[in-house]
């Protein structure tokens, strides 16, 4: 049995073996379906597709969630506001992405290509994002500055506008664009965003063995860049074989947004790992200041007797 056919610069074996946001406006005027997916259930009067993979995305949402919540309390941790920005991004697109497979927008609706297009662009901004956090260890600007918050706010937005039109303009046959041979948005989707994460693994990875003495964070990437690519084998390869073994009950899809949830903890985690100090710095420093403003406290009291 054939579990993926590959095209280039078409999507039509890839919506046949996952169903992506975008397969219902891709090569025909009614999107292709894959030939496997997960099992639809009705709540509330409401049909549900992907109900695992909704689970997985609120749990991924409280998840991201949290972990933007620790970033903002690592206060003197260098490229807080940057990697906060990433974090931001993955969880808006996650949420979209909820949206649409879970059937919440439904594929018949008029709004459903303009929530699409926005979901593509997001990602597309996403990595972009990624990749700039990249270099913000190498202080080519001061991290927490003006120039280098709004150059990655900028050309994030620029990439999400871009990316987005490009998108609305493939579904619905605008000019060079069109949903039966999508090129350029084909090639945003996997070559572009795909170099934009080789792109940050090598910049990360040389940042680790040239500027710090501690080796271990360099697990951190190993196991992130596996679980991104083992979302994407899952999805684009197995999963209709999976999807056929568990009954209909799970797809690809449900394992993808699984592994990419790994994924960006492990982003977390490297970032983490190598701000470790800063965070000690920070707590010693607020316990500083408590000791200082009490002694001033005592100080004040004693003049007033």
């Amino acid at each position: 049995m054939v579990l993926f056919k590959f095209q280039f610069f078409k999507f039509d074996g890839i919506c046949q073996t996952v169903a992506l946001t975008l397969c219902p406006l891709m090569g025909k005027f009614d999107g292709i379906e894959p030939m496997c997916y997960s099992r639809n259930v009705e709540f509330a009067g409401l049909l549900v597709f992907q109900p695992a993979t909704l689970m997985m995305d609120l749990g991924a949402i409280c998840m991201t969630s949290i972990m933007i919540y620790h970033v903002k309390t690592k206060y003197t941790a260098v490229g807080r506001k940057e990697i906060a920005m990433f974090f931001q991004l993955y969880l808006a697109t996650i949420f979209l992405e909820m949206l649409l497979v879970t059937n919440i927008i439904p594929t018949a609706s008029i709004l459903y290509p303009f929530f699409t297009a926005a979901h593509i662009g997001l990602l597309s901004a996403c990595f972009w994002c990624l990749m700039l956090n990249g270099f913000v260890g190498f202080q080519f600007a001061e991290d927490g500055t003006p120039i280098s918050l709004w150059s990655i706010r900028i050309s994030s937005l620029v990439i999400f506008l871009t990316v987005g039109f490009i998108a609305m303009a493939t579904f619905n046959n605008v000019g060079p664009f069109n949903y039966t041979s999508p090129t350029a948005l084909w090639i945003i989707y996997f070559i572009a965003n795909g170099f934009m994460f080789f792109i940050y693994t090598v910049s990360q990875i040389i940042l680790v063995a040239y500027t710090l003495d501690d080796r271990w964070p360099l697990g951190d990437i190993v196991f992130g860049t596996l679980f991104f690519v083992s979302g994407l084998v899952v999805m684009f390869i197995f999963s209709v074989a999976l999807c056929e073994q568990v009954k209909h009950y799970l797809d690809g899809l449900f394992f993808g947004s699984m592994f990419n949830l790994l994924a960006v903890m492990m982003v977390y985690k490297y970032w983490d790992s190598i701000t470790k100090e800063d965070l000690e710095f920070s707590i010693d420093s607020k316990h500083q200041a408590w000791e200082i403003q009490g002694l001033l406290h005592d100080e004040e009291i004693k003049v007033g007797k």
